[in-house]
């Protein structure tokens, strides 16, 4: 099972900046899809981003041209940088892993990190 841990999350205002950092405790190189998803209070988890091994990326709309994921296989770590933020961007924020095979799928989820945008 793949460990994550995310960090980096805080309280910033709005139009403000954060990177978060998820660390795998395995080489990630390997890892099939790697994301961010993001929960607010009273509402469903939603995909913020991801990148694949290969390193294609998709983004929510909601946050496309604001939001960059990058992927370090050397350091096993996936980032995502927050500009412009919004204050509907509070939420919790969950690194995700996507492994395994086609006939034994696993997914790893973080602790979760708090990001919180004040007006």
């Amino acid at each position: 099972q793949v460990q994550l841990v995310e960090s980096g999350g805080g309280l910033v205002q709005v139009g403000g900046s954060l990177r978060l950092s998820c660390a795998a405790s395995v080489n990630i190189f390997g890892i099939n899809v790697m994301g961010w998803y993001r929960q607010a209070p009273g509402k469903q988890r939603e995909l913020v981003a991801t990148i694949t091994r290969g390193g294609s990326t998709d983004y929510a709309d909601s946050v496309k041209g604001r939001f960059t994921i990058s992927r370090d296989n050397a350091k096993n770590t996936v980032d995502l940088q927050m500009n412009s933020l919004k204050p509907e961007d509070t939420a919790v924020y969950y690194c995700n892993a996507k492994y395994g095979t086609t006939w034994s799928p696993l997914v790893s989820w973080g602790q979760g990190t708090q990001v919180t945008v004040s007006s």
